[in-house]
């Protein structure tokens, strides 16, 4: 479950109970003095309405301070209405309180015993008022958060899409260049990319299987491309082909395999491409030879920076959409490029 969706939660339990707390509060309220005096001689002296009536002047001091001073911004600015107004409630109750009683101690002392009580009611509705404020804000900021990630999400889609379809095109253009007469495939097969990268990559999960297919197609479109220069490995053994998972997640690490090895001297360069799936654990592995020297000899530095876009976006999608739940390593071991991916689905 999603830190968003625990906290929403949380949230919705408290605001459906926070009602039935009100009420458990002044139902103690009001009957906590004939608690206290059960079983003496003569029990609580003082008769219900004179409870009914403390008990409304300490809701609406309760009420007020809740709904109006607390949600306020400036409450230092409000502080002198607050006081006036507690003055003029615990006013009111004294003198609606000796209709049901003489007092026996003085103005002064019942006022500050009053102003303490209220003091005390204040205390206890500014913390259930903190409490589910606080769990407001979180919400707030989890879905600020959310729509700043899905954001970037886009933005990095929209990185990795127009790279793969530059890519292909250039595909396309040097088998009709060379009159090839697998170019009408190729179309084909340009197509169903277009297709895939419009339609699916718009949605949060694909099918994996939906996924893999459309790397078998780069991969056919580059080795058309690269026929002599790379042999292509590729390997898939998935045991639950409706798994789901992000769409374009793993072509930025195999077209960064094809662009390393394009820019290679000689020809029958290896590129060993494998995934597995595997009770919900996706593994990824591509291999691909690798060269500083070639790199620089060709003049591609400059070049090579910025054509790791597809490879950057991908890394910070794992860290967006997997956080806790992915294991990346990439590595050069002599004159190979290692990519080892592992994915909690």
């Amino acid at each position: 479950m999603s830190v968003l969706k625990e906290i929403k939660n949380a949230y919705q339990r408290f605001v459906k109970v926070e009602p039935f707390l009100h009420i458990f509060i002044w139902c103690m309220v009001l009957a906590y003095p004939y608690i206290k005096y059960a079983g003496r001689e003569g029990g609580y002296m003082m008769s219900f309405l004179h409870e009914l009536n403390a008990l409304f002047f300490k809701m609406t001091i309760s009420y007020v301070l809740y709904f109006w001073y607390f949600p306020k911004k400036n409450k230092l600015k409000n502080m002198p209405l607050v006081l006036v107004f507690l003055i003029l409630n615990i006013m009111l109750y004294e003198y609606f309180d000796i209709m049901f009683h003489e007092h026996k101690s003085g103005f002064l002392v019942h006022f500050l015993t009053n102003l303490l009580t209220y003091i005390s009611f204040g205390v206890v509705f500014y913390t259930i008022y903190a409490i589910k404020t606080n769990y407001k804000k979180q919400v707030a900021f989890e879905n600020l958060l959310k729509e700043k990630q899905q954001a970037e999400l886009n933005a990095l889609k929209a990185q990795v899409n127009p790279h793969f379809l530059f890519n292909t095109l250039n595909t396309i253009y040097a088998n009709a260049l060379r009159k090839d007469d697998n170019t009408p495939e190729l179309l084909l097969k340009l197509s169903d990319s277009f297709r895939y990268v419009l339609d699916k990559s718009q949605n949060d999960l694909v099918a994996i299987k939906d996924e893999i297919q459309h790397i078998r197609d780069y991969i056919h479109l580059q080795q058309e491309r690269l026929s002599e220069k790379v042999n292509v490995s590729f390997s898939s053994e998935i045991d639950h082909e409706k798994q789901e998972i992000a769409p374009l997640l793993l072509i930025g690490f195999i077209e960064n395999a094809f662009k390393y090895t394009s820019i290679l001297k000689g020809t029958g360069h290896n590129i060993n491409i494998d995934i597995k799936l595997n009770n919900n654990n996706l593994y990824f592995t591509c291999e691909n030879p690798y060269s500083d020297s070639d790199k620089t000899v060709l003049g591609l530095d400059e070049t090579w920076k910025k054509s790791g876009v597809g490879m950057k976006s991908t890394q910070k999608r794992l860290q967006l959409l997997y956080p806790e739940t992915h294991e990346l390593i990439i590595k050069q071991e002599g004159q190979k490029f290692i990519v080892l991916l592992k994915i909690e689905l």
